[in-house]
């Protein structure tokens, strides 16, 4: 199981996470969020750091040019697309970085086979997230997982949106053969941008 926590603000935070194991930790790139990377970390802290962990660069709807200046500035090991970018994007972005590709999924969404296609040959990773009032992320709420393990899917692939610290053995039952991780973030932070660390030494407890 592969643990990606997003929305972290400091240097400090990413090394805690490293030392948990934590795989994949997010950075968020969209400068209406309140835990919207750029001012809060020195760059090259992040772009320099030996880490084990994979950093991801988050985005909604950017211009190619900001993403790549992103992955150099940062040294960013994966990009996060988190908006309506095409597959075109996609393909251009992954000769440089790893890229996951999400989807909010909400009442409305019937076919995720149909709804992923196009991206099928243009990223790395897809990952599935709540959809609530047209927001991109962060909503703190589930959507209906029977709908992603219905799926043929056949891509790896990250789980997101509410999941909380009691949660893992909700995470632990789902079965799909490309289930890939998990995407935790509003659910173990003290406030925007600052996780809770016992929060969540007591998930991946959890997962155990």
């Amino acid at each position: 199981m592969n643990i990606k926590v997003c929305g972290i603000n400091s240097f400090k935070q990413l090394q805690q996470l490293d030392g948990l194991n934590v795989d994949f930790a997010g950075l968020i790139f969209v400068k209406d969020s309140p835990r919207y990377v750029d001012g809060k970390i020195e760059k090259n802290l992040v772009k320099d750091a030996d880490l084990d962990l994979k950093k991801v660069g988050v985005f909604v709807n950017p211009e190619l040019i900001d993403v790549l200046d992103a992955v150099d500035n940062y040294k960013l090991d994966v990009v996060q697309l988190h908006g309506n970018e095409t597959p075109e994007m996609c393909d251009d972005l992954s000769s440089e970085v790893e890229v996951i590709k999400a989807f909010s999924i909400d009442d409305n969404i019937t076919d995720i086979d149909a709804m992923i296609a196009a991206y099928d040959g243009v990223c790395d990773y897809y990952l599935f997230d709540n959809k609530v009032n047209g927001s991109a992320g962060a909503t703190g709420k589930k959507f209906d997982w029977s709908k992603i393990a219905a799926a043929k899917i056949e891509k790896p692939f990250f789980l997101s949106g509410g999941i909380g610290p009691e949660d893992a053995k909700m995470v632990k039952a789902f079965k799909h053969p490309d289930f890939f991780g998990v995407d935790l973030n509003s659910l173990f932070e003290k406030e925007p941008g600052v996780k809770d660390m016992g929060l969540l030494l007591k998930f991946i407890h959890g997962l155990k």
